[in-house]
């Protein structure tokens, strides 16, 4: 995918939402996330990827936070390219917990209330980041599930209807030509 010139790649790996389901599959889907980068983060390091994680803390075991913490801090230098994994993520959390810091930043005297833009809102996201330029959906549901809400504003959305897990090259390939193929108004 970063062959292809994208900058910045994030992936909804784990919602706040997905707590809900029985806990064998919660803590089968935690193990997953310490395995995958226990075996990847290497592979992030060699290819100069920064990997950062959006999403809330809490309800994260020890073993969880730890990984990502150190993939994160290990790849944190790199600038060319960047996973965003948004694990234990929501975009109404997030625009909360956004809120929440700004709130506090202006009780603490660091901000002043009529400050407060859009620009100050993105500063304090979970992570600073461009905003979206194209949501892909797989398995051809049509919604957005609380996904980037904040960051997505202007984006454009492609629904394929191939499930993730064969969500290949080629597929991606073919949503990048439709988007290639739009025009952006943002409002315009």
């Amino acid at each position: 995918i970063f062959e292809s010139g994208v900058k910045v790649l994030s992936l909804y790996a784990f919602s706040t939402e997905n707590f809900k389901r029985d806990k064998e599959e919660v803590d089968y889907l935690m193990g997953l996330i310490v395995e995958y980068f226990n075996k990847e983060k290497d592979t992030y390091i060699k290819n100069e990827t920064r990997v950062m994680f959006s999403g809330s803390r809490e309800h994260l075991s020890k073993e969880v936070l730890d990984i990502i913490d150190r993939t994160t801090e290990e790849t944190k230098h790199f600038t060319e390219r960047t996973l965003n994994v948004c694990f234990n993520y929501g975009g109404r959390l997030e625009i909360v917990d956004t809120t929440k810091k700004i709130c506090q930043k202006v009780l603490d005297g660091e901000l002043k209330i009529e400050d407060i833009n859009e620009e100050v809102f993105d500063d304090n996201l979970y992570n600073k980041l461009p905003p979206v330029d194209l949501v892909i959906r797989t398995s051809g549901e049509l919604r957005i599930s609380n996904f980037l809400l904040w960051q997505a504003s202007y984006a454009e959305y492609y629904f394929p209807k191939v499930l993730f897990p064969d969500f290949d090259n080629k597929e991606f390939d073919k949503a990048l030509e439709e988007f290639e193929n739009r025009n952006r108004r943002y409002g315009g």
